[in-house]
């Protein structure tokens, strides 16, 4: 299968570039600077991203050129543009200033990569070093008010390199320069479709299992579903799925969960572990331990129900691309954003091989495939759902007191987004953005309430209250990697808040947040 290597360098935004080739139904793959993977036939081009890094720093990020250039097309973005010219022999230096934001490019000269690009189009900056010298045989093709050398290329190879960021929503014309390099310059096909996928991904999966036997944890979820009807598909009944209540789910969603896979063919076994994953969250506040706590006990969980199901050889897990990138990092450069309790680190406890058969996707991709594997659009749709469920929506130690009033909360928040009828308002469909959204629910990427371990005054009746505030979660995107708070109409907010504080004992105060990622992360901890 035909792909395109992306060598991250530490950019927090090198995921996007990604997301842009898949959507170009292109396949391609992120790989740390130092982790570069054998170039093999299949690979028809390379980027290298971004850095928070300067080349002229003397712990700065390196990789060997010599591995790519001049054999394959190549792109540099920002750091990687800055790099290309370094170790060329060009100048880079700092800034007057620091070049971020919006910016009007002029296209100065003929380049197969900004082909079909406007002559005067808006690009996105953020960099605090500029190129002031190209190497010799390079040429500049785009140039802003403050930036001469904003886009090059070299006149003897495929190489070319840009100061700006195509991958981000800002650069108006970027996903025309990335199809132009994907497509045009690395002749990629374009014919990575959900199809596809499928056809290969069962196909490997038979190979890599054989006939051993598979468990699976399911948690109602998009991405765990997906997985399991993929490889339902591929292995049939060597599959067995678990779904663990963990005593931090949302309101009768154990039992909803279990019943909407009854009709879908899959062996589900429920496991109430329930009592020990509360007993252990107690005392527990700080939101990493409360990771590692709930990841443990999965563990734990995961190999008491393993143990029942003789010859169990492997652990399927949902894990998809933005776990992968958010719990790694790159040691040094990249910051660790959070840890995944289904990334790594399960196979030692529980003495079986891991199979991941959507690891490389995206949210939004699990979602094409899901569709084509025939899954219900009830579960498709279904909003994303933090592993650790409810414990990182209350703030502080997790209690059966406060897990009640969350749940009531969120059940009435929850429920009136189904009901709203948005019909006419203009608002795309967050999980299929090719249709329009008829409710507030499927207009919004994810949703949930947050208690907070705080108290305000109020007044109910004739009496003084002083209870806990909770805060109104809601956000749009693509991928998760980033995300805008969601413009609810003002009588949705008006009616709800009345709602919980009516109805929720131990509320007396709703919020909305009203935050985007970054510099928040969606979930409060």
């Amino acid at each position: 299968m035909e792909k395109i290597l992306i060598l991250d360098f530490g950019s927090q935004v090198t995921q996007l570039i990604g997301r842009r080739l898949r959507e170009l139904n292109v396949y391609c793959e992120i790989y740390p600077f130092n982790k570069v993977p054998p170039l093999d036939p299949s690979v028809k081009g390379v980027i290298l991203s971004g850095s928070p890094c300067s080349v002229r720093d003397a712990n700065a990020p390196q990789v060997d050129l010599r591995l790519f250039r001049g054999r394959l097309p190549l792109l540099g973005i920002c750091y990687g543009a800055q790099y290309l010219a370094f170790k060329g022999g060009g100048n880079v230096e700092a800034a007057g200033s620091r070049e971020y934001g919006r910016a009007l490019l002029r296209v100065t000269a003929d380049s197969p990569l900004l082909r079909g690009v406007s002559p005067q189009t808006q690009v996105w900056m953020s960099h605090g070093d500029t190129i002031s010298a190209l190497p010799e045989g390079a040429q500049v093709i785009a140039s802003t008010a403050d930036v001469e050398n904003a886009a090059y290329q070299f006149q003897e190879e495929p190489t070319y390199a840009v100061q700006f960021h195509p991958e981000v929503y800002h650069t108006d014309e970027g996903a025309r320069m990335l199809a132009n390099f994907a497509l045009d310059i690395c002749g990629c096909k374009g014919d990575w479709t959900p199809d596809s996928f499928i056809e290969t991904t069962v196909e490997a999966l038979r190979a890599q299992i054989g006939g051993e036997k598979v468990i699976l944890g399911l948690s109602g979820g998009v991405d765990s579903t997906v997985a399991a009807v993929l490889l339902h598909k591929a292995v049939g009944p060597q599959l067995t799925c678990i779904f663990v209540n963990n005593g931090l789910l949302r309101k009768d969603e154990y039992s909803s969960v279990l019943a909407s896979y009854k009709d879908m063919g899959l062996n589900v076994i429920g496991a109430d572990a329930s009592a020990a994953f509360l007993a252990a969250l107690k005392g527990v506040t700080e939101p990493e331990a409360k990771r590692k706590v709930i990841g443990r006990l999965f563990v734990e969980t995961f190999d008491q129900y393993a143990r029942r199901i003789e010859n169990a050889r492997w652990l399927a897990q949902g894990t998809i691309y933005p776990d992968v990138i958010e719990s790694a990092g790159i040691e040094g450069i990249a910051s660790k954003i959070k840890s995944h309790h289904n990334v790594g680190g399960l196979p030692e406890k529980m003495h079986l091989k891991v199979v991941e058969p959507l690891r490389m996707l995206f949210k939004d991709e699990v979602r094409r495939v899901g569709r084509a594997l025939g899954i219900k659009e009830q579960l498709i749709s279904r909003h994303p759902f933090p592993g650790p469920s409810l414990s990182i929506r209350i703030i502080g130690e997790v209690t059966e007191e406060k897990l009640a009033v969350l749940r009531e909360a969120d059940d009435i928040f929850i429920r009136g987004l189904r009901a709203y009828d948005c019909s006419g308002m203009g608002f795309p469909c967050a999980a299929d953005p090719r249709r329009m959204a008829t409710n507030l629910y499927d207009a919004i990427w994810q949703a949930g309430v947050i208690l907070l371990p705080v108290r305000s005054v109020g007044v109910m009746g004739d009496e003084r209250t002083y209870e806990n505030p909770v805060a109104l979660r809601a956000v749009v995107s693509t991928d998760a990697m980033t995300a805008d708070w969601f413009p609810f109409p003002w009588d949705f907010l008006q009616d709800i808040s009345n709602e919980i504080i009516r109805k929720v004992r131990g509320v007396n105060r709703v919020v909305y947040d009203i935050s985007s990622k970054p510099p928040a992360t969606i979930e409060w901890e």
